[in-house]
């Protein structure tokens, strides 16, 4: 096992950046959620930018309670392909200038975005595992906020 609490593993990053869909997790009144949600992801924040609106049920559940995990997996039956992520983060609106960025980030990656109303949320990890079974058999690299 690896773990670095100060820069992210360029194995992670690449790995965030080759995909776009992931698994959000969101819990109210101890029974949890989950939902699919197109990511954007900036490097040098290291941060997360989905959109989806505060009526639908993870938008209701991140407004009274930014505590949420993800995943994002590389879909494989053979087993020394596996990779994956395993992300706890805080949730939270982005200020204007922050929206801004994400939303320019938002609508290079997916351009029919910008036919919509995108009312985004900011995933701010704070810890990170990534199996990588290219790199052996179970092996995790972790990463986590200090």
């Amino acid at each position: 096992m690896t773990e670095n609490t100060n820069t992210l593993d360029k194995k992670i990053i690449t790995f965030i950046k080759k995909h776009h869909l992931l698994t959000l997790a969101t819990s109210n009144n101890n029974i949890p959620y989950c939902a699919s949600c197109f990511y954007v992801y900036d490097e040098e924040l290291n941060e997360f930018a989905i959109t989806t609106d505060d009526t639908t049920r993870h938008g209701a559940e991140m407004l009274t309670n930014n505590n949420v995990s993800c995943c994002i997996s590389l879909e494989t039956l053979i087993v020394g392909k596996i990779q994956g992520l395993q992300i706890t983060a805080t949730s939270y609106k982005p200020d204007e200038e922050k929206n801004k960025h994400f939303k320019k980030l938002y609508i290079k990656k997916f351009p029919v975005a910008a036919f919509t109303n995108l009312n985004l949320w900011i995933l701010k990890p704070n810890f990170i595992k990534m199996t990588h079974n290219q790199l052996g058999f179970g092996k995790k690299l972790i990463w986590f906020r200090s």
